[in-house]
Order: C-alpha cells, then structure tokens, then sequence
C-alpha cells in the first residue's frame, strides 16, 4: 500500500519522506519520483522525539505501518496502538495539515489480538489528532499483494491447498491503487467537502464479495493449477498454526485462524468509496496481469504453434 501510495503522490510533484526505520531498504522506492523527490530517512518508531523529528515541516502524514503476526508478546499494540499514537501526537504539534491513518476492515467483530490492537489504534488515533482520516480497507490485490501470490505459490508445489473453516469466510478484496486514491482524496479534498473526511473512517472493499472458497476458484482460473481443497476445522486449523507459527514468516498463526472467524466485508451503513466518489476496480481487470506467472507456459501457454 505503501509503495503505491508513494507512486502516486510522485506523479503529483509532491516531495516524499519516507519515515522507516534501516533507510537502505526503502531505496527501492526512489525511482518512483525524480531524482531527489522521493528520500528515505532513518526514524525510530519507538522514541517520540525521532517521530516528531519526522513529521516537522509536513503537510500531510500517512501512516501505513502495521504487521501481521508478533514475534514477541506486545507487538501488535506497540504497531498498531502506541506507534499510531506517537505518530498522532506528533502531527497535531507539529500543525499537519491531514492525517490519513490506514487500520483494517471488520477488525471491530473480532476477538482476535490483531483485530483489537486496530481497534485501540484507530481510538488512539482519533483521540490525538481528531481530523485523521481512517481507511480500513479488506484484503488487498495487486502485483504485490501477500494473498494471491501466497496462495498461487503454494499451489505450485503442494497437491492440496486448505479451507479453514470450511472455506465460508466472506472477503471483499480490494486493488492497491484504489486504497492510494483513497488517500489522496482524503489529502487533497478542500472546502466544504473536506469535513465529509475529516474525523471519518471509511471501510474500503471492492465490487465483488467472496467466501474463502470462492476467491481459491477464481485465483485458479487464471492460473490454471487447480488443487484439491480440504477443508479444515477450527481446531485443527489451531493446531496446525502453533507448528506454522514457528516458522521465520509464519504462514499461519493461531490469532490469524481467529480472525478468519469474522467476515471481512463493508458493514451496511459504513462510509464507503462512494462517499469518496471513487469506483472500486474488479478483481478480473487485474488479477490476470499477475497471476499468470504462476501459470504453466506464462503469458503464451495458450498460443497456438504455426
């Protein structure tokens, strides 16, 4: 999200500071602008003075940090909450212009330690800079995406792929570049409209709402490696993610089963993108692009011979 983020607001003419903590590996991103436009700096996200140092002389923050699994006991509030809250505070001293805070959709339903971590962070958030803005957006697609890809790779070497749960989990999968737009509206939008952001949340989901099954369907019909699904019960599913746990990159945690127990879709009454005059991208106007990487023959597996 970030990185996309980062392209367009380049595309804009703004100047970027990219506030990360070991600047080397936020290089990647400098080609993104012109040469000096976009200019990693070091910032230790644990010392407020370091975040405050940050934020000075900004017109606009937005903060896209955030993890997936902990790797010590309290990471999820150190990312999610207090970092948040640093990062709030610093901008209302420091007088920026707009906050754009990224949290995550149905965190509020679930009993998961992710999902409650979100839930302080937005307050926090909110209860220091009372005008961020507040995406939550639901699983995220594009080139880059940890969802997709995940899942197409593993299906290139394993015989089966797994249905927690059953499969039943409803997702409401979201392009990368329409959360960027997102936040640019929040951004830029002046006058009377802007108090329609300001103090807001807006939960970001795309046009289609698919179980967990469904979306394994769809990923294989663009890669055409099929796989048998089996379906996993909770417990089980439990018991497997405290040996994937282990692992340096966890493909699965326990908290991570626990979240699959909620539904990830827009709620009813949410400000959504149409209140930011945005229409979201289908999964089949990008999925393609990428996915056939993962497809036997690529690109040209279905071009005829002469």
């Amino acid at each position: 999200i970030g990185r996309q983020i980062v392209r367009e607001l380049a595309a804009r003419g703004v100047r970027i500071k990219v506030e990360t903590r070991i600047p080397e590996k936020a290089y990647f991103l400098k080609p993104c602008g012109a040469v000096g436009q976009v200019v990693p700096f070091q910032c230790d996200y644990n010392d407020a003075e370091s975040i405050q140092a940050a934020v000075k002389d900004c017109d606009y923050v937005v903060n896209c940090i955030g993890i997936l699994y902990e790797k010590s006991k309290g990471a999820f509030t150190k990312a999610h909450v207090d970092i948040p809250a640093n990062i709030a505070k610093a901008c209302a001293k420091e007088k920026v212009n707009r906050f754009v805070h990224i949290s995550a959709l149905g965190v509020e339903k679930s009993s998961a330690l992710y999902a409650k971590s979100k839930v302080d962070g937005e307050k926090a958030v909110l209860n220091n800079f009372p005008g961020a803005s507040i995406l939550k957006p639901s699983i995220v697609f594009g080139e880059d995406d940890d969802f997709f890809n995940r899942f197409a790779k593993m299906a290139t070497v394993l015989p089966f792929l797994p249905l927690i749960g059953g499969g039943k989990t409803k997702f409401q999968p979201v392009f990368v570049g329409d959360i960027a737009d997102a936040v640019l509206t929040c951004l830029y939008i002046e006058g009377p409209e802007a108090q329609g952001v300001l103090g807001q949340r807006f939960e970001l989901g795309g046009p289609e709402v698919a179980s967990f099954e469904k979306l394994y369907e769809i990923m294989f019909s663009y890669t055409k490696q099929p796989r048998m699904l089996v379906s996993l019960p909770w417990g089980l599913a439990k018991i497997q993610a405290a040996f994937l746990s282990l692992l340096p990159k966890p493909l699965l945690t326990g908290d991570q089963v626990e979240m699959l127990k909620t539904d990830n879709i827009v709620s009813e009454h949410a400000k959504d993108f149409d209140d930011l005059d945005i229409s979201p991208t289908a999964m089949e106007s990008i999925l393609p692009a990428y996915l056939e990487r993962y497809r036997p023959g690529g690109r040209f597996a279905d071009v005829k011979s002469a």
